[in-house]
């Protein structure tokens, strides 16, 4: 996920506010700038948020809440841990977090990959609409809850309830699994879902043949839920 950056604009964050940098990202994307790095982001909440012309940012530190949050074609890359709903509702495009990431990760997320180069917290993937997560590291209680489309690739552990109230889409996990949620099953592992993964996984320099790849999709024993059947959940 490492790119080339062949010609880079530097903002320091030190003296602007968190709307100003978010108007200089735009108004440098607009102007056809390929790349710019932030530097001293000190953990600021809501950094290049709802951008959607195509840029690469470079962020030189943690961040905050909500990082590349509903934006699209733009590639981030965040050298430092991150906070909660890094890609919350990503369109389209790349975050990849070379950190921790906290709760909620990917959530909503329509499109694009966000790799995690760490752990992440709870609800990892909450609400995922057809983007790709991946993450290194381990994920929390939670992930997965209601997703809707897409892919959740964990190279480790996956916390208690997992894919809880999954509608649809496919999660791998190449460690232990604490325990699955509602409506969410063990499907054997196919050739095709090797393929995926080892594509997927390459990438970044993993090989998917070194981990037990476990796959999780929906059961399907709730898409016509009935008050008799609550035990079911």
């Amino acid at each position: 996920m490492h790119q080339t950056i062949p010609q880079q604009t530097l903002i320091d964050c030190a003296n602007l506010t968190t709307r100003e940098i978010n108007q200089k990202l735009k108004a440098l994307a607009s102007e056809n700038i390929p790349a710019v790095k932030l530097l001293n982001p000190a953990g600021r909440h809501n950094l290049a948020v709802g951008i959607t012309q195509q840029i690469a940012i470079a962020i030189a530190g943690p961040v905050g809440y909500y990082c590349g949050g509903l934006s699209e074609n733009i590639n981030i890359e965040i050298f430092g841990d991150c906070g909660w709903s890094v890609g919350e509702n990503l369109m389209s495009g790349t975050i990849a977090i070379y950190g921790n990431a906290s709760a909620n990760a990917a959530a909503s997320a329509h499109g694009g990959k966000i790799c995690i180069f760490g752990n992440a917290g709870p609800r990892a993937g909450i609400s995922l609409k057809g983007a790709t997560l991946i993450v290194t590291g381990n994920v929390g209680y939670g992930a997965a809850f209601m997703m809707q489309q897409g892919c959740i690739i964990v190279c480790g552990n996956a916390g208690a309830n997992l894919a809880d109230s999954i509608y649809d889409g496919t999660i791998f996990v190449g460690g232990d699994i604490n325990s699955l949620g509602a409506d969410a099953k063990l499907e054997p592992m196919n050739d095709t879902d090797w393929q995926l993964l080892e594509q997927e996984l390459a990438a970044l320099n993993i090989s998917a043949r070194d981990y037990n790849f476990k796959k999780v999709i929906c059961a399907k024993q709730l898409y016509h839920f009935k008050a008799k059947d609550w035990a079911n959940y």
